[in-house]
């Protein structure tokens, strides 16, 4: 895989630390990694986004950032509001192409889920991944409730024909609930996808070094870690 999409079924669930530790597994495995965010929201022009947070946590050496919005809301939404240019699908697309022509490995991590739009338009990140032919792979919450909307990501994607990497919980709890430990076994089922990771609450908060030791065994070695889903299980007492 040279492009990676990675989304979600909703804001604020992890996906910034879990890009960030795949980026820092393919670091740590030798390859060149890019970071792109299409659109950060909620930010002004000065303060550190989304792709800062991932290359001071991973080490990758390129991020692109390609439009940022002053509003925290939905970028063709932030963008419509502060009357600036919005960004399309296939600005989108053709900037990850730019990034997977000189690296190994592009991370393309979207705002909010799967469906939310950059554009008038309607464009999405579900459309930039089609456009690339590059698999999505969807950071879903631990707790109560994430079933459901990872079902509708599953679905909408399949609807697409647009391969689904896997799920990746992105905020495993130190003290797991009865829901967040029955959901390891749910969620595959739900997302008709594998369960390829489980990063630890607070991750994002780690030292840049502990987290990149860390990483690789927070995700399955198709993210180039040494995650075992089974054997996650058993010791969750799932």
């Amino acid at each position: 895989m040279s492009i990676v999409v990675v989304s979600g079924t909703g804001t604020e669930i992890g996906k910034t630390v879990v890009t960030a530790a795949v980026a820092a597994a393919a670091v740590a495995a030798g390859r060149t990694v890019a970071v792109l965010k299409p659109a950060q929201t909620g930010l002004a022009p000065d303060e550190r986004g989304d792709v800062d947070e991932v290359v001071r946590l991973s080490g990758a050496k390129t991020s692109a950032e390609l439009a940022r919005y002053p509003e925290p809301l939905a970028p063709g939404t932030a963008a419509r509001r502060a009357r600036m240019p919005q960004v399309g699908a296939e600005s989108v697309a053709e900037a990850a192409r730019a990034l997977a022509a000189e690296h190994d490995l592009v991370l393309v991590e979207g705002a909010g889920g799967l469906l939310v739009r950059f554009d008038d338009e309607g464009g999405t990140l579900a459309d930039t991944a089609r456009l690339l032919g590059a698999p999505v792979l969807v950071v879903v919450p631990a707790g109560l409730g994430t079933l459901n909307s990872t079902a509708l990501t599953g679905e909408a994607l399949r609807a697409r024909g647009i391969e689904q990497l896997g799920v990746v919980v992105g905020s495993w709890p130190a003290e797991p609930d009865l829901a967040a430990r029955c959901n390891l076994a749910d969620l595959p089922e739900a997302a008709d996808a594998p369960l390829l990771g489980a990063v630890p609450e607070g991750s994002g908060a780690l030292d840049p070094a502990a987290f990149r030791a860390a990483a690789p065994g927070w995700l399955a070695p198709v993210l180039g870690g040494t995650w075992d889903a089974d054997a996650f299980s058993r010791a969750a007492g799932a």
